[in-house]
């Protein structure tokens, strides 16, 4: 088997450099919460796959449902020929939507997906084609979707005008100076200045900003665009992609603020691993589109519904939302204990809800300046210790932890504990004048 170094090279010539990778490792084998590289080096997994893997790698009850679709066939189209699971999952979701009335559903593939199909529905709904969105959200890659992401360094820079009528708005963010009243004046201010509410067809909002740095959002600001929305007859989207399927101690971060959206994108964790999104929402505002009008040749996937539907189960069966919180409380006093302390790298802003968190890794603690090159240097010192760690905020100050929720205790506190061992000895290379600065 090639070594991590051999394939890293052979990377570099068959990819794009644009196809950025965290990490110069290659995975070989995982379960649960551990990985293997190609050169049998064990790592804990506090990344899984961008939140994707809630139920762990290679669950068994996943991996057996997939298995069984997989022997059956693995493709029509559901535009051509329907089958069972995609209905039957179609059914689970709108179960378990936090709709008052009736819900429908529709699958894609990819999150990027999930948010402009909603955006299209939006429109169609509405007769209206403006967008808001907020600063530090992320929505996704494709053209749309990167324009309503709010974010321009690495998303945007380079890739031209984007599509027309998106608007953003401020998110509140208590630790950099932007509080809910300084977000409700942005928006109030956005209608004045830029584009008449009316034309407006939805307000898209991450319940917990991802890439932006794990910034919840308040009930009282979600209550906010909620009463906007119905004052001017605005769709409200909630984008659940990172934040569904129990990662925020609830089947979706929106029901710990009790404000119910018009629409929800959901992706990652619904497949545990397998490529499946889709939009969730009021019964009728997705039965207003015209047949023909939503779609994609691989959304949907038999296999990825096989795999989601045992997602689902396992999520139920072994209480992994209840799971949420005893993991993310458990992270919480970790890294409580940690700031208090004056023999490690300085951190702040510890935040988030259930199993969702993240920290900043600042300067000092005088200033709390953001230090996205030290937060970088955690990372691959993490790395070389057996932990897959990710970083996030608009400067790449902000350290993530998104462990499976099916992680046993014992491994998530050897993973905590490398946590600390990386800031002390960082913090001594620092006392020691040494240079924390990463090459590349």
């Amino acid at each position: 088997m090639p070594t991590n170094s051999e394939l890293f090279a052979r990377r570099k010539v068959a990819l794009p450099d644009a196809l950025a990778t965290s990490l110069p490792i290659f995975a070989s084998d995982a379960s649960n919460a551990e990985l293997i590289d190609v050169e049998g080096k064990r790592y804990i997994d506090f990344a899984a796959g961008i939140a994707t893997l809630n139920t762990g790698h290679c669950h068994p009850r996943v991996i057996a449902a997939a298995r069984d679709q997989l022997d059956r066939f693995t493709h029509t189209a559901f535009q051509v020929v329907g089958y069972e699971k995609y209905v039957e999952l179609c059914e689970r979701l709108n179960m378990i939507a936090p709709f008052a009335g009736q819900a429908k559903s529709v699958l894609f593939s990819t999150g990027a997906e999930a948010t402009e199909n909603a955006i299209k529905i939006a429109r169609y709904f509405t007769g209206r084609s403006a967008i808001i969105s907020f600063s530090g959200a992320f929505h996704g890659r494709t053209l749309l979707a990167m324009a309503m992401t709010g974010k321009v360094e690495p998303y945007k820079t380079g890739f031209g005008s984007l599509p027309g009528e998106v608007y953003h708005a401020a998110f509140p963010v208590a630790h950099r100076g932007i509080s809910n009243d300084d977000a409700r004046a942005s928006l109030d201010f956005l209608f004045k200045s830029t584009v008449d509410p009316q034309r407006v067809a939805a307000i898209i909002v991450e319940p917990v900003q991802g890439e932006g740095g794990f910034n919840p959002a308040s009930a009282e600001f979600l209550r906010t665009l909620r009463d906007y929305c119905d004052r001017f007859g605005i769709l409200l989207i909630a984008d659940e992609v990172q934040t569904g399927f129990g990662r925020t101690g609830k089947m979706f971060a929106m029901e710990h603020s009790g404000v119910e959206p018009d629409l929800i994108t959901v992706a990652k964790s619904l497949g545990g691993g397998f490529p499946i999104s889709g939009v969730i929402g009021r019964a009728d505002v997705m039965s207003r589109v015209q047949p023909g009008g939503l779609g994609a040749t691989y959304g949907g996937s038999p296999i990825s519904c096989a795999a989601a539907l045992a997602v689902l189960d396992v999520i139920e069966e072994e209480g992994l939302i209840g799971r949420a919180d005893e993991i993310g409380g458990r992270i919480m006093d970790h890294l409580n204990a940690l700031s208090v302390r004056n023999d490690i790298l300085p951190i702040r802003n510890i935040r988030g809800l259930g199993a969702m968190i993240a920290f900043d890794i600042v300067a000092d603690h005088i200033t709390g300046q953001p230090d996205g090159v030290t937060a970088k240097r955690v990372v691959a010192s993490a790395a070389e210790r057996g932990l897959i760690l990710l970083t996030c905020g608009l400067g790449g100050e902000s350290i993530r932890l998104l462990t499976p929720l099916t992680i046993p205790f014992d491994i998530l506190d050897q993973g905590l504990g490398i946590i600390g061992e990386v800031l002390n000895d960082l913090f001594d290379e620092y006392v020691g004048g040494k240079s924390l600065t990463v090459a590349g």
